[in-house]
């Protein structure tokens, strides 16, 4: 438990968390389009260049249920402004790396700093907006940038590949994390322990650490191996025994890591599972449409990048209408709605084709799926930490984001193997177009099971939710 030593200041410290989760969405995505460059720079093997990616995602979800433990003993503000000094480091050294390992290191330490920085964020709204209007909209903004970073960042892997160097994908985090560490020593409250504080849970920060890395490492691989191959089942045999573990520990653990009764408040299994399918579905589209413009239509990084700003440009304007409509619905009639258009736009990019172009097959689905993202974003991060006990927002958070994370990293990796079996050994641009359009069907899919999830899962109503938690911690009234 931690207490607040200095008085918060909510608009800069939305500010700093904003630039910071700008930042860490920015490079899920910003690399993709300048992986070419960079193998042909360090000379990257074919099959490992793709590790520059995964390499991310795969400490990223490791360490993010540990990062928001700790967020919670340790205080939002020291693993914040923590996780961004590491990151901005791991940005450095990568965008100055020489050899191919330099550059994995890299990426895996800013993964690592990830980890840390996105439950602190979530946690530092929680703890500085109370539930209500102020927190519907602070989550708004938290969950526009979010958006905003993951597709911008295409566009600017795109423009700094053709116009300046590679390098630049990674240094162009360093002056990004500066601004949101001066904000953060401006605006967001030093926070220090209470007294009668629990001690890290070692022994599940290890199951889960090393499940959740073996389970994102088992599915990443199978362009490799395939899915039926004896590493890719030995690894998801090794995952299944490891989080099975975990859940036993938590269960007898004083002190867990992630208290598995946070659950029983359907407010935070429901956002959970919502946002695993949902992020399975974006991704996936993202990589999927980022394939379909360079290798069928053959766009330039640039070009490819400036594709994406009208679903930017949707994802924010759904974003806003859902701040507003917030502060009066309850989550879940905007999670349906949301998530019903983002199906239809997605659906809508099934219907791409070899001889399209980006104004007949993109425009019109980027406009209404990124719309229906938008109506998301902030709902559900809003829904994620309902009814949860200060004490355990950190948890929450963590919990949010790792689920977030396991469904982007799966999510691409079974839709990828999917749109490679539908196109066979063929590189003709007929016979990808139609594996792209079969993996863009199922991520469609996924977001309408995300819909189905926000009508069965949550509560109607916000005021009849009330979180389980533990004697010693005051709940929040929703």
């Amino acid at each position: 438990m931690y207490k607040n030593t200095s008085p918060p200041r909510p608009g800069t410290a939305l500010i700093a968390v904003a630039i910071a989760q700008f930042v860490i969405a920015l490079d899920m995505a910003v690399v993709n389009v300048a992986l070419p460059s960079i193998g042909d720079a360090l000379g990257f093997a074919p099959l490992d260049l793709a590790w520059v990616v995964h390499i991310y995602a795969l400490t990223f979800g490791g360490f993010l249920l540990l990062g928001g433990k700790a967020c919670d003993l340790y205080g939002r503000r020291r693993l914040f402004t923590g996780g961004l000094v590491v990151f901005a480091i791991a940005s450095l050294a990568g965008g100055f790396a020489h050899e191919p390992w330099q550059l994995v290191a890299a990426r895996a330490v800013q993964g690592i700093g990830a980890a840390a920085i996105a439950p602190a964020a979530l946690a530092t709204l929680t703890a500085t907006f109370p539930e209500g209007a102020a927190r519907v909209r602070a989550l708004g903004v938290w969950g526009g940038v979010n958006a905003a970073g993951g597709a911008l960042g295409v566009l600017a892997g795109g423009l700094l590949t053709e116009y300046a160097n590679w390098r630049w994908v990674m240094l162009v985090n360093v002056p990004i994390v500066a601004i949101a560490l001066i904000a953060t020593a401006i605006g967001v409250p030093a926070d220090a322990p209470a007294g009668g504080r629990d001690r890290l849970d070692i022994a599940g920060a290890i199951l889960a650490t090393g499940g959740i890395g073996l389970l994102v490492t088992a599915v990443i691989r199978t362009d490799h191996y395939g899915w039926t191959s004896a590493e890719t089942g030995v690894m998801l045999a090794a995952a299944a025994v490891l989080l099975g573990g975990f859940v036993v520990v938590e269960t007898r653990s004083g002190a867990p890591l992630l208290r598995l009764g946070l659950f029983t408040n359907r407010w935070v299994s429901g956002a959970n599972l919502f946002v695993f399918c949902a992020a399975a579905g974006q991704f996936a589209a993202f990589y999927l449409v980022s394939l379909y413009l360079q290798r069928v239509l053959l766009l330039s990084p640039g070009a490819t990048g400036a594709a994406f700003i009208p679903f930017s440009l949707c994802v924010i304007a759904g974003t806003l209408v859902a701040t507003r409509a917030g502060v009066h619905r309850s989550p879940r009639s905007l999670l349906i709605g949301g998530a019903a258009l983002a199906t239809a736009g997605i659906g809508w990019f099934a219907l791409i084709s070899p001889g399209g172009s980006v104004l007949a097959d993109v425009l019109g689905p980027s406009i209404v799926g990124g719309f229906g993202l938008g109506l998301c974003l902030a709902p559900v991060a809003v829904a994620a930490v309902t009814g949860v006990a200060p004490g355990e927002a950190g948890m929450a958070a963590g919990a949010f984001n790792s689920a977030r994370q396991l469904g982007g990293s799966i999510g691409v990796a079974v839709l990828a193997t999917f749109a490679a079996g539908a196109t066979g050994a063929s590189t003709d641009p007929t016979a990808l177009n139609h594996g792209y359009a079969v993996a863009l069907a199922i991520a469609a899919l996924l977001f309408a099971t995300a819909a189905l999830v926000a009508a069965t899962v949550l509560p109607g109503r916000r005021d009849r939710t009330k979180a389980p938690v533990r004697e010693s911690t005051p709940a929040v009234t929703p």
